[in-house]
């Protein structure tokens, strides 16, 4: 299993991996639903989850351990909580890219 735990307030979140090589990472809930969402990743410590046109999360400390299995997958799960109960789930592909922080803008 591979786990990439952040604890910091404003982007908590969790990467977690399965026997079968499954990826499902824990966020803190957002405003609004996801609108064709996407995880955009580049292979570093950097990715972006699209969630709408109006909302991004940004992951800037990835772990090394979290990394080639994130870049091994075309799909993976997205579960937003509250206080520790879940929100909302949703499936999000991922696309590779060159430089995330180039999409930053």
């Amino acid at each position: 299993m591979v786990e990439n735990t952040t604890q910091n307030d404003r982007s908590r979140y969790d990467i977690l991996q399965n026997d079968k090589g499954d990826i499902l990472i824990i966020i803190q809930q957002r405003k609004g639903g996801a609108e064709n969402p996407l995880f955009v990743y580049d292979g570093t410590q950097n990715a972006l989850l699209y969630r709408s046109h109006e909302s991004t999360v940004l992951f800037d400390d990835i772990t090394e351990g979290a990394r080639t299995p994130l870049k091994s997958v075309n799909e993976l799960q997205i579960v937003e909580i509250t206080d520790d109960d879940v929100v909302r789930e949703y499936k999000v592909p991922v696309r590779i890219v060159k430089d995330v922080k180039a999409l930053l803008g």
